[in-house]
């Protein structure tokens, strides 16, 4: 049996963290992070730069982060679905969207939003020219990512076809496109093979009478890396923008707070299958998150949250909804905050932390985060105003 010292389990003069009403944690979302990053890639890249905010903005809100993107210096915003770019224009945003999971099913919606849609082969070039309205797309080569995009053998045909319907003004080839497989390694074969291949398919589309307004190849880590060759007219952007790479800020912080702690001898087992141990007397401070929340649970084992300004292991499984930190010797009051990740000013786990427990990568912990966390917007940046800052959402 656990042993339990109750004068640790609540402490009345300890309100804790100031978080949403009613709320066990909350994502915070810095906005002056955001806007600083987005300027710092644009004028790395020397170009126009395509804002990426599917997946609700990595978890950050898609149509918050997407104004502020904007309002940063943003010229396009990229999602994968449809749907993703009606929640934007849902929201009043009238900035030019690329959406590159085709639908065919939601063609009509996205042409009657003014919204462009990424094409790859000449039955979704078909399917798009249905369409009421002129569509705008953009024409994607498949150089050699192999997973989506056309293959080099059927592009000519398609870039003939998609100028035939634009002389019938069935379409608008507003864009070509690609995606790089190594774009953080500029000097990688199959970067250089890429790079050629891209170059003779905007060479066969310009041939065709294609005249896009965007040619676009670079990703965040294109980037980085100072590949100018690959930036064209536009980059697209998604990763950089929520600080994933060097020399960028982290935009969130996950934080909730202690919701109980007990003091426990050692030796003892801890949570399901007593798969942690105690080593020492400690105390161990319940968290209320766990993997329904975003904390993978590849992480047992090895991560560790901030709590009473020091770092404190977590001990046992990661379970659905909760975590238990062992804290040491000296308990911490009920109500203490507990940073979980964030951008590690003050020694806290970042997402690069959490992504080397769990063995995956930023995007998935930023990604993974619950919806039954609440999103809190804060900051702006450079008189930037930030639309919806200070509001609460889920």
């Amino acid at each position: 049996m656990i042993e339990t010292d109750p004068s640790t389990t609540v402490d009345p003069a300890s309100p804790g963290p100031v978080l949403l009403a009613g709320e066990l944690a909350e994502a915070v979302v810095d906005h002056e992070a955001v806007a600083a990053n987005v300027r710092a890639l644009r004028d790395s890249a020397g170009t126009r730069l395509m804002a990426v905010v599917k997946a609700d903005a990595f978890g950050h809100g898609a149509v918050p982060v997407a104004r502020t993107c904007l309002a940063a210096g943003a010229s396009w915003l990229g999602v994968t679905r449809v749907s993703e770019a009606l929640e934007l224009r849902r929201a009043g945003i009238a900035a030019p969207v690329l959406a590159w999971l085709f639908e065919p099913a939601r063609a009509e919606e996205a042409v009657a939003a003014d919204v462009d849609l990424s094409v790859s082969s000449p039955v979704d070039l078909a399917a798009v020219a249905r369409a009421t309205g002129r569509a705008r797309i953009h024409l994607k080569l498949d150089t050699g990512l192999h997973r989506s995009g056309c293959p080099g053998e059927d592009w000519a045909r398609l870039v003939s076809a998609a100028a035939a319907l634009e002389s019938a003004g069935r379409v608008r080839v507003a864009g070509l496109w690609s995606h790089l497989s190594h774009g953080g390694e500029p000097d990688a074969v199959a970067t250089h093979r890429q790079l050629l291949m891209f170059r003779v398919g905007v060479d066969l589309a310009r041939a065709a009478g294609l005249r896009p307004e965007v040619v676009h190849l670079a990703n965040t880590a294109a980037v980085q890396t100072n590949s100018r060759h690959t930036a064209y007219d536009l980059v697209r952007v998604g990763a950089g923008i929520y600080g994933i790479g060097d020399g960028l800020r982290p935009a969130l912080t996950l934080r909730t707070r202690v919701v109980q702690v007990r003091h426990v001898a050692a030796g003892r087992g801890v949570g399901y299958d007593h798969l942690g141990r105690t080593t020492r007397d400690t105390h161990l401070a319940l968290v209320p998150l766990g993997y329904a929340d975003g904390l993978p649970r590849a992480a047992t084992g090895r991560a560790s949250v901030w709590v009473g300004g020091r770092r404190a292991p977590l001990i046992g499984r990661v379970c659905m909804d909760q975590v238990v930190a062992d804290v040491g010797p000296e308990p911490v009051a009920v109500g203490t905050e507990v940073l979980v990740l964030g951008a590690g000013d003050r020694g806290e786990p970042t997402a690069r932390d959490w992504a080397r427990w769990a063995g995956t990568n930023e995007h998935e912990i930023y990604t993974g985060i619950g919806a039954r966390v609440a999103r809190r917007h804060v900051g702006g940046a450079h008189g930037i105003a930030v639309p919806g800052v200070g509001t609460e959402e889920r």
